[in-house]
């Protein structure tokens, strides 16, 4: 595909960039790529943000070790269709992936496959939540579908086998032994080590089942949000944490307040003895503590939050350490100087902002995603980069840095340059596509455009609605300004940008009717 952009547009504060198509200089030595990527990991719970929510020392390594990117964001904020952009550098409508539902389709081209050709060793570790087995990879250990925290199964090159342990610190020593004894070191790797965690529900290791305990945590301002000033979207929305998470599967109730055994037995079922006893220990004396004396309105709402918070972040705590660990290998071993480190998540998350967990709409929490990345050779510590990024950049970012050619179907752009400091052109807005509904939580499908400062969105399907913002005066969405007449230059601007990115990429409302239909004959056929 022909790279475009364009004309800088006078209201933008960044403008549009042209590209240049000249080739990096390559080192005689091929660099490594290690692919850190976990499962809704909220920006907002990474230390390096500057939340002050939790702290991730590991993860902060490669933002002061190298850079952190401030407005990186996915084209689709949900687990599979995420995945498979970043494999593809696709948006969803081509790569065929739009939803959980629709298959994947392997046999078309995805970056770890042209590295494999052109001489790198790959692997493929985790959680990759695509059927089928994985092509492109030397080996593969994935987790079938969500995976389970506790004694997961794992799908080895294809057979099934079940590991006693936590699913994070497995993942972790299954990606250590790959580097330190099943690789060849004649070659370079790249790996895609992928945690399950921090996905709902969000279940902490034994050594992490009390951490926080000592702890309250407040809310964010908008948590009692009453949706006014947005659209039916907000309002209709099935994510509340004080509404819509359950009491077994979500807040770890065995049985829940009218007495009934909750979906959590199963987790339960699945530990063994000792991580059972572990676990009962840790949670069953405040759990009978909230149903002996059951609190109202408020104080029940923020007890469901600071349940939720705090597992969430127990979960985060373990693939800080794993981070950890395989960054300080990589260091022991003398590989760090040519190892490229990203960490980054499938999408971001929902920590109690608008009332809501999970993810799905285009507003920034689940829009935008962490994402660090360290390259001594080429990366300045410290480096900030505030341009618009996307997990749609990813493949051709690594097929830059390991001097292979990009594939014209590849829709992304590889930001080296933009990291190293050498170019300050980028481009000037991105594009964002959801597509999974009627469906769990109810976000209804929508589109939409978003430049540095102001996000266009159309939700459509069973309604037809247009929401507009802008996040320099209102970074927390609270007020629709699409019908501002104060703003109707800037609504004018991204409708016509909005056009420009559909057809550039090439999205239509055929397309959109085509998986529409697909979608609803696979829920009626079910």
């Amino acid at each position: 595909m022909n790279r475009f952009f364009s004309n800088s547009i006078a209201l933008l504060t960044v403008g549009a960039g042209i590209f240049g198509c000249a080739p990096q200089k390559q080192e005689a030595q091929k660099p490594n790529i290690l692919f850190i990527m976990s499962d809704d990991h909220a920006y907002q719970a990474v230390s390096a943000y500057g939340h002050g929510l939790n702290e991730t020392p590991q993860i902060d390594r490669l933002a002061k070790e190298g850079a952190i990117f401030t407005r990186a964001t996915v084209t689709n904020s949900i687990c599979a269709p995420s995945r498979a952009v970043l494999l593809t550098g696709k948006h969803s409508f081509l790569n065929g992936k739009v939803d959980n539902v629709q298959p994947f389709n392997w046999d078309q081209d995805n970056f770890p496959k042209l590295m494999q050709a052109n001489g790198y060793q790959t692997a493929m570790i985790g959680k990759i939540h695509l059927d089928g087995i994985p092509q492109g990879f030397d080996f593969s250990m994935v987790l079938p579908g969500q995976g389970q925290y506790y004694n997961p199964d794992f799908l080895i090159d294809g057979e099934r086998v079940r590991k006693e342990g936590y699913c994070t610190e497995i993942i972790t020593e299954t990606t250590l032994d790959w580097l330190k004894n099943k690789r060849d070191p004649n070659k370079p790797f790249c790996v895609l080590y992928h945690q399950k965690a921090p996905h709902r529900n969000w279940l902490p290791a034994p050594k992490y089942v009390n951490l926080y305990d000592d702890k309250t945590f407040d809310p964010p301002s908008n948590y009692f949000d009453d949706y006014e000033g947005r659209g039916t979207a907000a309002k209709e929305q099935e994510m509340q944490i004080d509404g819509h998470a359950m009491w077994g599967h979500d807040f770890k109730l065995i049985v829940d307040p009218n007495g009934d055994t909750t979906n959590f037995y199963n987790d339960i079922k699945r530990m063994n003895e000792e991580q059972r006893a572990n676990w009962m220990a840790a949670y069953e004396s405040e759990n009978q503590e909230l149903l002996n004396n059951m609190p109202e309105g408020k104080e029940l709402a923020l007890w469901k939050f600071n349940r939720y918070i705090k597992d969430y972040l127990r979960t985060i705590k373990s693939v800080d350490d794993g981070v950890g660990e395989v960054l300080d290998y990589l260091e022991e071993a003398g590989l760090a100087e040519n190892t490229i480190v990203v960490y980054t998540s499938d999408q971001g998350f929902y920590l109690g902002e608008h009332g809501w967990f999970d993810k799905r709409f285009m507003y920034e929490e689940s829009f935008r995603t962490p994402l660090l990345m360290r390259f001594p050779k080429e990366i300045k510590p410290g480096t900030v980069i505030a341009d618009l990024v996307q997990n749609l950049d990813f493949a051709p970012t690594f097929l830059d840095y390991a001097g292979i050619d990009v594939p014209e179907e590849m829709q992304g752009e590889s930001f080296r340059k933009l990291v190293a400091g050498e170019t300050g052109e980028w481009r000037d807005a991105v594009y964002y596509t959801y597509y999974e509904y009627p469906s769990v939580h109810m976000v209804k499908r929508h589109y939409g455009v978003a430049t540095d400062r102001y996000k266009l969105m159309h939700f459509y399907y069973d309604i037809d609605e247009w929401e507009m913002y802008d996040l320099e005066t209102d970074p927390m969405e609270m007020q629709n300004i699409y019908d501002d007449p104060a703003y109707a230059d800037v609504r004018e601007m991204l409708h016509k940008r909005l056009g420009e990115l559909r057809e550039y990429y090439g999205d239509s409302d055929e397309l959109n009717d085509k998986f529409l239909k697909a979608y609803l004959d696979h829920q009626a056929n079910r």
